[in-house]
């Protein structure tokens, strides 16, 4: 398999999503930081690459790209069958996307830097109703996610069983950015258990903020 290159920026739930993904499946990478509150991201050089102008991308030595943090963590799966990152059985599948999307498409659109940005630059709020924003739409889907996990059978030490897969990634990558905004987490005790079993793990660990090239 070609060496791919990860645009990243360290500080990124998403980049992190894929980063994690990276390391547990045992692929080495380059890395290309992009500085988003500089608006590196923004610049020529990085749309001719993703024209979304978003990070994570990855692209391959064919010059293949790939966006979107699932996505990629879904190709990268079907790419190196071990470990996996979604189970086996169709019914499985589903419950680690609904899992993982509910933090990817329901908390993460809402929270993201352009959207902070833009409560700041074009609304007027200022950093107490910013950090409030933040965390109403980290709790809406918390309280339901927390429920879920501590009341099906099929939650084991992670989200889906007893192996970390894709669902996990999304919930540790959620969890340290709440950390940002110091978001009430006592509410949480099985999020935060599978968590801290995560975080256990070299993978979650080696793709951390605080461990990348860019880190400030």
């Amino acid at each position: 398999m070609s060496k791919p290159v990860l645009h990243s920026y360290f500080r990124s739930s998403t980049s992190y999503r894929v980063r994690i993904a990276l390391e547990m499946k045992g692929i080495t990478y380059q890395y290309r930081a992009h500085h988003l509150r500089e608006g590196e991201h923004r610049k020529a050089v990085y749309l001719a690459v993703n024209p979304q102008g978003l990070v994570p991308a990855l692209v391959w030595s064919d010059g293949t790209m790939i966006a979107q943090s699932l996505a990629i963590i879904e190709y990268l799966d079907e790419m190196v069958s071990k470990p996996r990152l979604l189970p086996k059985d169709a019914g499985g599948r589903a419950r680690v996307r609904m899992l993982s999307q509910m933090i990817a498409c329901d908390i993460h659109p809402l929270n993201n830097l352009r959207v902070l940005n833009a409560l700041q630059e074009r609304f007027g709020a200022g950093d107490s109703a910013i950090t409030a924003w933040f965390r109403h739409w980290v709790h809406e889907t918390f309280e339901p996610l927390e429920r879920m996990l501590a009341e099906s059978e099929d939650t084991g030490r992670f989200c889906h069983g007893d192996e970390p897969g894709m669902a996990d990634i999304c919930l540790v990558a959620q969890v340290t950015n709440n950390r940002r905004f110091q978001v009430d987490m006592d509410p949480y005790p099985t999020i935060n258990r599978i968590n801290s079993a995560c975080l256990e793990l070299e993978p979650f660990r080696k793709a951390a903020p605080e461990n990348q090239p860019d880190a400030e």
